[in-house]
């Protein structure tokens, strides 16, 4: 058990960056135990190299902390490779990594080196290192940036003999330092990059490229216009493919599937066309930058401007976004991916042997992995090389099934209609509904299991006000243009209500099933959704009209519901929280200022946890762990030994729930009672505002993922003789489906939330990234 000042979780606090100018020596002074190994090295450098992604700066700084837990001095090396063979090589401390969470770009530089493509500005390198006693790096780029480090790391051991055959080092440093040991963390946000399912950067470049066609479909649709949007991603079409999932874009092209036929272009028209016919005020279409015909012609944005307007007669506009899709400070996301990756790197880097094969951190299943560093490298570029021969069918299938699955899907939702039902096919009729709060993405989700269902023949039916509304009756009939333009939608427009049925309104709720035919229902939201769904299942017997497959369909913020890792609404609530927490931290460094944040998340601490990883506050208090007097009599005694030595800047959340006495005002009492005249303090209770907003990419593409498979799911169903009822969600990245009937199991007995959290084994990483401030300088 963890003793009484360890109960809490603390996330990297954070002050103004430091700027790298100062080499410092810094021990670790972490609560955790440090872990002993035979390879324990004394200094590590990292570096950024290539095209800036936002997320790089978390990821240093996540290198730099753990290295100072583990004891280990971190160097940092300014502007990427040139600074290697110049030597700006800086040693730093917790402090110099401040304040650079938030920022884009990466702030210790990258540029282009023509020195280090030669043999000569190598072995420079390779001294200026090896003086510094360094000899493992880890090194954060794009597949060419790696491809160097490890030419890098293959001629070291000869750099060093000539290094000492010029008697520019002694033969004794370079028996310390036989090999050089090398980790690779994939910075671009194309998403390209084979041993990793996300790249750092690309969650971000998602959410421009996501915005600005938000921002697009508005004018468009004022003046019936139609618009053409290019995107980056070299040889990757990721970023073009789940923009326009996201977004409800009319026509994608991408370079791993082009167009089935040389008439591409009178496909794209016709269905444009019909789109026109039936209403659509606007017409989208994504191309990726790298898009091509299937000879390998390219298709550019201004070649399709001109088929739409030669051949439609349509008012078409160009908007290629350019830089500004890597620009801007990273996602949630990306905040968080780039700090895991950053500890494990350096995990990694600590305990391989001198002579180990490079490797490559990156996440699959949700889950932080390494690979063989070249054959990741491989892979990538074989897939540009498939393209380059025009083996589309073999570079789709290295993309991963997702990847195709999520293309055919776009195929089917950039319909102008649904096909007409086969004679003979059953046609069914399915209801749709949420229940608890509002969370964002539910819109999206009825979007995708309308279309979807009414695509295979069915019939779809929106319930309004949730399970209040399944009660009285209140149905409707849903078509293929109801749900237009619903994909960016906050909030519920199909309305939902906390209620959840009992007794006599099951009864009712029965009447209402067989009056309207009801064969299936689909059941999007949160713990009350749950419950009410389950109270249905559990009463079947009593009533038989109750007895149709049921599917749940997870979308709460506060990702507290059984069966599943993620929720539709938590990504969207949690950079709603990271948006107003920056924000709140410029107002504090001001004036020397700690802040208390309240957060929501009912009985889970997901919120407050993963805001504060991605926000470096300094401590969260979680309603899964207790809060003990002791446990903020030392947070109070830290935030008086940070401010006394220059710190400007205190950052608390607090989830909502995590306890009933020690509540947010009472905190920010304490803290502004003991804090005298050294700081003040001020609560902030972000409320509501949490659940609104529109979705972001990430809410958006899941909930379409998940809905398309639950309609699936329902029409496969209500087929069966004997059907089921369950629970869908992600395990571990995966779709899954868990029976409804174990949902008691699955549950806190006396908690809102499941007995399974994967995210709170992410609290030893927060308490790495939370090292006090260095006060030695």
């Amino acid at each position: 058990m963890l003793r009484s000042t360890e109960r809490r979780s603390a996330a990297g606090g954070d002050a103004t960056a430091g700027g790298f100018r100062c080499a410092r020596m810094a021990s670790a002074t972490s609560e955790e135990t440090v872990e002993s190994t035979s390879q324990q090295p004394s200094s590590l450098a990292v570096l950024t190299s290539g095209g800036d992604a936002p997320g790089m700066n978390a990821a240093v700084r996540a290198v730099v902390r753990t290295g100072l837990h583990y004891g280990i001095d971190v160097h940092v090396v300014l502007e990427g490779y040139q600074g290697m063979v110049n030597g700006e090589i800086r040693l730093a401390t917790s402090h110099d990594v401040g304040g650079i969470l938030h920022r884009g770009g990466t702030v210790i530089g990258s540029a282009r080196c023509d020195d280090f493509r030669t043999r000569e500005g190598r072995r420079t390198a390779a001294r200026n290192l090896v003086e510094r006693g360094i000899d493992r790096l880890i090194v954060i780029g794009g597949d060419g940036s790696l491809t160097g480090a490890n030419v890098f790391r293959e001629e070291w051991p000869e750099l060093l003999s000539e290094l000492v055959a010029n008697g520019e080092i002694e033969q004794a440093l370079a028996d310390d330092h036989p090999n050089l040991v090398l980790v690779g963390l994939v910075g671009s946000i194309d998403n390209d990059m084979f041993g990793t399912d996300m790249t750092i950067g690309a969650d971000t470049a998602l959410h421009r490229i996501t915005e600005a066609i938000d921002a697009i479909h508005s004018t468009a649709s004022s003046h019936q216009r139609s618009f053409v949007v290019e995107v980056m991603g070299r040889n990757s079409g990721y970023l073009a493919l789940m923009s326009a999932l996201a977004t409800g874009a009319n026509w994608v092209l991408i370079p791993e599937s082009p167009p089935d036929t040389d008439e591409w272009e009178d496909s794209m028209c016709r269905a444009l066309e019909a789109g026109r016919a039936i209403g659509r005020r606007s017409h989208l279409v994504v191309v990726a930058e790298g898009a091509q015909d299937r000879h390998g012609n390219p298709i550019t944005a201004q070649h399709v401007q001109e088929v739409l307007e030669s051949r439609l007669g349509e008012d078409t506009r160009v908007t290629i976004l350019g830089h500004v899709q890597r620009g801007g400070a990273p996602s949630a996301f990306d905040r968080y991916l780039s700090t895991v990756l950053g500890h494990a790197a350096v995990r990694l880097v600590r305990n391989a042997p001198p002579n180990a094969e490079p490797r490559l951190v990156g996440i699959r299943e949700n889950q932080v992995i390494d690979s063989p560093l070249m054959e990741c490298v491989r892979k990538t570029q074989a897939v540009a090389g498939l393209i380059a021969d025009h083996d589309y069918e073999k570079a789709m299938a290295m993309r991963g099934g997702s990847f195709s699955d999520s293309f055919q899907l776009q195929r089917t939702l950039v319909r102008a209609q649904p096909r007409p039902p086969e004679d003979g096919d059953r046609r069914f009729r399915l209801a749709v509904l949420h229940g608890g709060g509002p969370s964002p993405g539910m819109n999206t989700a009825v979007r995708v299991a309308v279309r979807v269902g009414l695509e295979k023949g069915h019939t779809m039916l929106g319930v309004h006000n949730g399970f209040r509304g399944l009660e009285r009756g209140h149905f409707q009939e849903m078509d293929w243009m109801s749900v237009n333009g619903w994909v960016s939608y906050g909030g519920a427009e199909l309305g939902t209500s906390r209620y959840v049925p009992t007794g006599h309104a099951l009864q009712t709720i029965a009447s209402q099933l067989r009056e309207h035919e009801i064969d299936g229902l689909l059941v999007v939201g949160g713990w009350d959704a749950y419950q009410s769904a389950y109270e249905i299942y559990s009463h079947r017997l009593d009533h038989p009209a109750l007895d149709i497959p049921i599917i749940c369909m997870p979308a709460s913020i506060n990702n507290d519901l059984p069966g599943s890792e993620l929720s539709i609404g938590s990504d969207t609530a949690l950079n709603s929280i990271v948006g107003d927490v920056d924000k709140i931290k410029q107002s504090a460094v001001a004036s020397r200022r700690c802040f208390v944040v309240e957060v929501m998340g009912h009985d889970s601490g997901y919120l407050a946890l993963m805001s504060g990883l991605a926000t470096g506050a300094e401590r969260v208090y979680l309603p899964e762990e207790e809060v003990t007097l002791r446990d903020l009599e030392v947070d109070v005694r830290s935030l008086i030994d940070g401010f006394e030595h220059g710190k400007r800047l205190g950052l608390m959340i607090r989830n909502e729930n995590s306890d009933p006495v020690y509540t947010s005002d009472f905190m920010a009492s304490l803290f502004e009672k003991e804090g005298g005249d050294l700081f003040d303090v001020r609560q902030a209770i972000l409320g509501h505002v949490q659940q609104g907003g529109t979705p972001s990419p990430f809410d958006r593409i899941q909930a379409t993922r998940l809905a398309a498979r639950c309609a699936e799911f329902l029409i496969d169903q209500v087929s069966r003789d004997f059907p089921t009822s369950a629970v869908i969600g992600l395990d571990r990245g995966r779709i899954d489906f868990t029976p409804l009937a174990d949902l008691p199991v699955m549950i806190e007995t006396d908690a809102h939330r499941p007995k399974v959290q994967r995210w709170m084994a992410l609290r030893p990483l927060a308490r790495v990234m939370a090292r006090p401030e260095d006060h030695s300088a």
